[in-house]
């Protein structure tokens, strides 16, 4: 029996040593060896093999990238008004040994100097270029972390500031700027639109005026057009017509009643051809003589005739 004990637990050490010989460290991960308390080596990805139970693994190190949000700090502007800042810190471990060693706590050592940072940089901003400079602290603070965590093994890649809260007397006056702005913008808008609007009027009533006066300048050449084409064409009938001067001085005198006709023609005036006309017109009466026969004497033949009397 006592034999089958010794053998029970000379399995059992060889199983422990086998174990703690073989050490499989995942992808991404890294492990450090300690022999007798001092560092001996950093154990990669894969398969390794250890001292038993004089080497040992302290502690592994996850070397994928990290994302570690810090909860709202309090930062002072330069013009004295508060604001809570959280931010978020993304790094990476790419020195297992430096990052065991070099610091007691990297993360709690990385959210201080990240405090820090920031009311430095944030103490030299007033409000308003803390709220429109995101960039601007990101990068500055992301310099900073980045130097001073490069001893550690660790590597910032980059800071993000999740959201930046003014005091809440400050947020109700921006919202009341903002209101007013908009506002004002709306106004503007609309006045804009208003003066666009009686342009557009303005334009469209100058062009009616512009093409309603081509129009009647259009009217009008056609009518005197018209009117000379008829005048041209009445004096071609007349020319063509060839009429002597007995035909005229009838038409003259034809003319003549319509000339006076109208109440408010008390007054006017028989122009000196109208006795060449009544001459002529007399003239061409006598020759045709009395019916049935004529006259050899053209004095006797003719009528005793009266100067007509106009009023």
């Amino acid at each position: 029996m006592g034999i089958i004990i010794v053998l029970i637990i000379l399995v059992v050490l060889v199983f422990i040593a086998l174990i703690k010989t073989i050490q499989v460290i995942p992808q991404a991960s890294a492990a450090i060896v300690e022999r007798f308390g001092r560092y001996t080596r950093t154990l990669n990805a894969g398969l390794n093999i250890v001292v038993p139970f004089i080497d040992s693994v302290r502690n592994r190190v996850d070397l994928r990238e990290q994302v570690v949000p810090f909860p709202p700090q309090p930062v002072i502007t330069q013009d004295n008004l508060v604001v809570n800042i959280d931010t978020v810190i993304y790094y990476q471990v790419t020195d297992a040994r430096a990052a065991t060693y070099e610091v007691a706590s990297f993360i709690q050592a990385i959210e201080q100097l990240t405090v820090t940072t920031l009311r430095n940089i944030i103490g030299g901003m007033d409000l308003e270029r803390t709220l429109t400079s995101r960039e601007e602290i990101n990068a500055a603070l992301r310099g900073v972390l980045d130097e001073a965590t490069g001893k550690w093994g660790i590597r910032v890649n980059r800071v993000e500031l999740k959201a930046i809260e003014p005091p809440t007397s400050i947020q109700d006056s921006m919202e009341k700027q903002m209101r007013a702005d908009r506002d004002k913008r709306a106004a503007i808008l609309q006045a804009e639109g208003v003066r666009q609007s009686e342009i557009l009027r303005a334009e469209g009533e100058k062009q009616s005026a512009i093409l309603r006066a081509e129009g009647e300048a259009k009217a009008a050449a056609l009518r005197a057009e018209g009117e000379a084409q008829a005048i041209r064409t009445v004096f071609e009938s007349i020319h063509a017509g060839d009429p002597d001067q007995k035909l005229l001085s009838y038409q003259y005198l034809q003319m003549l009643p319509k000339i006076a006709e109208g109440d408010a023609n008390k007054l006017w005036i028989v122009p000196s051809e109208i006795g060449d006309a009544l001459k002529g017109l007399g003239g061409a009466i006598g020759n045709f003589g009395p019916m049935g026969g004529g006259s050899s004497s053209p004095k006797e033949a003719a009528p005793r005739r009266e100067q007509p009397r106009i009023d």
